[in-house]
């Protein structure tokens, strides 16, 4: 890499369902009822749903408040 380079990380701010269920270790199954039943929060842009990250931290602290 060269001086010029700059090596950058990219975070992601949301995650399709796949990546939820990978990031939760939970199925797609699972990840749709959690969105259906409410409990996961997701944003629609266009035609699809996208689950941000801050959701997924909100529903595993719930989890510890049940």
């Amino acid at each position: 890499m060269s001086d010029r380079e700059v090596a950058r990380t990219v975070i992601p701010v949301l995650y399709n369902v796949n990546e939820a269920a990978e990031a939760l270790r939970l199925s797609k199954c699972a990840i749709y009822e959690l969105i259906r039943s409410g409990q996961l929060r997701t944003v629609k842009i266009g035609n699809r749903r996208r689950v941000p990250v801050d959701a997924l931290a909100e529903w595993v602290a719930s989890l510890d408040a049940a």
